[in-house]
């Protein structure tokens, strides 16, 4: 039986990674039409969602999402959610509509063909580089001015420590809220770790279950209150991963 287990998490693993490559090389030429010009970012993010849905379909999962308050269309938002796998990014493209950017660790560039659209389309941090987290809030900044959303997953990456509920949250989601005076939407997500983790050896298709919740707002806060709406946002998905647990 160990075996057999073994087998299926090995061919399931490669499986993976052979659905995340079949609809980019499907759409590969609107793909590359679509990063020609920054202004056509929205229909890249049309087809990144396909993406994301083949991919989720395709592994076996299926998500249910609920929303506490609905999220606008043609609005800036913050978008946060905790981590814990390679399938959140997917899950979130999935559940929101709103054309956002993904502010995300430099490392999965390397990973073929999502790489090359990930490094064009992405806000990419060095975050051993103080000056890398600088541009990232330059770059983020002029998103936002073209009335696009922002995505950060502020935990700063995926806790090496599984046991790990939620780890603290870094600044800078926080920081760049404030500044624009943009809501802030708290996303938890409840299964991905038990779904496909960062471990080899584990995961099962399955429900992969997400709530939206109601907005932090920042119109009026100044930046003095980053950590007030850091640790209210915390604790928001805190305590939805403790209730999802019972």
């Amino acid at each position: 039986m160990k075996i057999l287990k073994m087998t299926f998490w090995v061919l399931w693993r490669i499986w993976f990674y052979i659905l995340m490559a079949i609809p980019i090389l499907v759409m590969l030429p609107f793909l590359l039409i679509s990063i020609l010009k920054e202004e056509w970012y929205p229909y890249f993010f049309v087809m990144a969602r396909i993406w994301a849905k083949f991919i989720l379909f395709g592994m076996g999962f299926r998500y249910k999402v609920e929303y506490e308050q609905e999220i606008e269309p043609h609005k800036s938002y913050m978008f946060i959610a905790n981590h814990t796998s390679m399938t959140d990014i997917m899950l979130m493209l999935s559940i929101i509509r709103n054309p956002f950017v993904f502010v995300g660790k430099k490392e999965l560039v390397n990973i073929p063909l999502f790489g090359f659209f990930y490094k064009k389309t992405c806000i990419l941090v060095d975050r051993k580089s103080s000056k890398s987290r600088m541009e990232v809030f330059e770059r983020a900044q002029k998103r936002l001015a073209q009335g696009l959303s922002i995505c950060i997953f502020p935990e700063g990456g995926v806790p090496d420590d599984e046991s790990v509920l939620l780890d603290e949250f870094k600044d800078g989601a926080f920081r760049l809220a404030l500044e624009h005076q943009i809501p802030i939407v708290p996303i938890t997500f409840a299964d991905n770790k038990e779904r496909f983790s960062y471990t080899f050896m584990s995961g099962s298709p399955g429900l992969m279950r997400a709530k939206t919740h109601c907005f932090i707002p920042t119109a009026g806060l100044s930046s003095d209150q980053k950590k007030t709406v850091r640790d209210q946002s915390w604790k928001v998905i805190h305590d939805q991963l403790v209730a999802f647990q019972k």
